[in-house]
């Protein structure tokens, strides 16, 4: 059932990338006035005039990899091959530039988050912009909350295989509600504020009569923009010529969550109010670059049970990721990683301390679009590094991305 429901579902991205390329002909006929122009610098651009855009892309990653059995056991305890992600996104305007949208769907079996429910989840993005000037614009739709930089990342634009293990415990994720973005500029800085009023369900949820979730955010770029926007992409390919350094602190809170991480997760046996603090911070110069991120979320009685006492909980506690890379040429860049999620005291009987180090190798072909990785990292538990340790592994993973 569970396949049936993929093929189903892919079954539209032929008809649909066929639909609009079957408008271009039709376009050519005209008159020149009104023939469709054709732009492949970034996806494919399909556009009449200032009131019509329209942005096609698509991107795949693929990886194979495996983890061992142990720290001093490299025998093989499992093998990952599969593409992990398979997108099609459109964006663009309509009318005027002032209204955008932007849509975003996933195709691949471990994109679309079967493993915490049923039903696959084939709409990532679907939201409308409208900017009132320069300076202020508002969404209203499903996208990314403003929450930890490296989720607000592109999957696509990272230095490793995939996100931290702080990303993934305590991230904010997806959610659909309402959405303002104001930028201001201080002399040679930019201040950015960020806010949003969603449901607190995450993603393609179904009405509820439950609370909402609050989310704010501020930046502050000492230095102005960096280069390409690359405070939102890892690693310093632009070689920004002077210093860029972006800092980052966001809060939410989610009232009745129903979700283990409010947004995402395992349905809970009860609700809660769950509320998160992050700080970040992103560093890059001559090819060099650094960022960081910390998370902590907190709950009242994060542990909910059944009447047959079965339990599900809440992931209360902190999380620290650093990052640290060097181009070592106009293609190539070394990385490296260490991340850690600390569970608090009052759920340290069914949640322990995971840590994790990696190193990367990345050769760029055509920027993040175009790129190849390897990967080597070890992981380990309750804070004991040594190989011997029960639970802890080592991992390595090979990964192609390719898009347009």
């Amino acid at each position: 059932m569970m396949i049936s429901t993929i093929s189903n579902n892919l079954r539209f991205l032929p008809a649909l990338m066929l639909f609009f390329f079957a408008m271009l002909p039709a376009e050519a006929q005209d008159n020149d006035s009104k023939r469709a122009e054709v732009d492949f610098d970034e996806g494919i651009a399909i556009s009449k005039d200032s009131s019509f855009l329209m942005n096609l892309k698509f991107r795949m990653q693929s990886r194979a990899g495996f983890s061992t059995i142990s720290g001093d056991n490299l025998g093989v305890d499992e093998f990952e091959m599969m593409v992990r992600r398979l997108r099609l996104r459109l964006g663009g305007h309509i009318l005027s530039p002032k209204l955008e949208y932007d849509v975003q769907l996933s195709f691949s079996k471990s994109d679309l988050d079967l493993d915490e429910q049923d039903k696959a989840q084939i709409i990532r993005d679907a939201i409308l912009y409208y900017h009132f000037n320069d300076k202020f614009y508002m969404g209203f739709g499903q996208t990314k909350l403003p929450g930890n930089r490296q989720r607000v990342n592109s999957s696509g634009e990272l230095q490793f295989y995939e996100r931290s293990v702080v990303n993934s415990t305590f991230t904010l994720d997806r959610d659909f509600g309402f959405f303002g973005y104001y930028t201001h500029q201080i002399a040679n800085s930019l201040l950015l504020l960020k806010g949003a009023v969603t449901t607190g369900d995450g993603r393609n949820a179904l009405p509820s009569n439950n609370g909402l979730a609050y989310t704010g955010r501020v930046e502050f770029l000492p230095f102005g923009s960096f280069t390409n926007e690359g405070d939102y992409s890892e690693g310093d390919l632009e070689f920004e010529e002077n210093p860029k350094l972006a800092l980052g602190a966001a809060f939410s809170k989610n009232f009745n969550a129903t979700k283990s991480g409010g947004q995402y997760g395992e349905d809970l046996y009860g609700t809660r109010d769950l509320s998160s603090i992050i700080v970040d911070a992103i560093f890059k110069y001559r090819g060099w670059a650094a960022s960081s991120e910390f998370i902590k979320r907190d709950a009242d009685d994060p542990i909910t049970r059944n009447l047959q006492g079965d339990i599900r909980h809440i992931f209360t506690g902190h999380g620290l990721n650093t990052q640290l890379s060097k181009m070592l040429s106009q293609k190539t860049e070394l990385a490296f990683r260490y991340a850690f999620v600390d569970p608090e005291e009052e759920i340290a009987s069914v949640q322990e301390r995971s840590d994790e180090a990696l190193v990367g190798l990345t050769r760029y072909i055509n920027g993040h679009k175009i790129k190849v990785q390897g990967n080597l990292g070890y992981n380990w538990v309750d804070g004991e590094a040594h190989t011997s340790h029960r639970a802890n592994h080592w991992i390595a993973m090979f990964q192609v991305e390719f898009g347009i």
